[in-house]
């Protein structure tokens, strides 16, 4: 356990400076739901392809995928939107980020079989 730990850290960070240049260069909400739905697609993607590599898996799942998606900046923007009053706008970013992003792992992992 103790060294699967410092892979997952490495991961984590590169994740999150890969997740704050992408919401940076594309603003937030947009930036947001994009780090997502990228996030998704890679998870299903890797979940395919990886299969039980358990190291691989830690460091580009756990690690890279964790640091770069987040929900807790999704959940942050959507509040932001409630408060400013743009409430169609909530729903409207809510449910494109939970369908698209649910259809993306879905994709991942269908292209990923399609290339096995």
């Amino acid at each position: 356990m103790f060294h699967t730990l410092p892979i997952i850290a490495l991961g984590g960070a590169l994740g999150s400076v890969l997740r704050y240049l992408m919401v940076t260069a594309i603003g937030a909400p947009l930036g947001t739901l994009a780090v997502n739905v990228l996030g998704s697609l890679a998870i299903g993607a890797l979940f395919v392809v990886l299969g039980a590599r358990e190291g691989w898996q830690v460091f580009l799942m756990t690690g890279i995928l964790g640091g770069f998606t987040t929900f807790s900046a999704f959940s942050l923007d959507t509040l932001k939107l409630i408060e400013g009053g743009q409430i169609p706008h909530a729903v409207a970013y809510v449910a494109g980020s939970v369908t698209l992003s649910l259809a993306a792992v879905a994709s991942g992992a269908a292209l990923a079989r399609g290339m096995l």
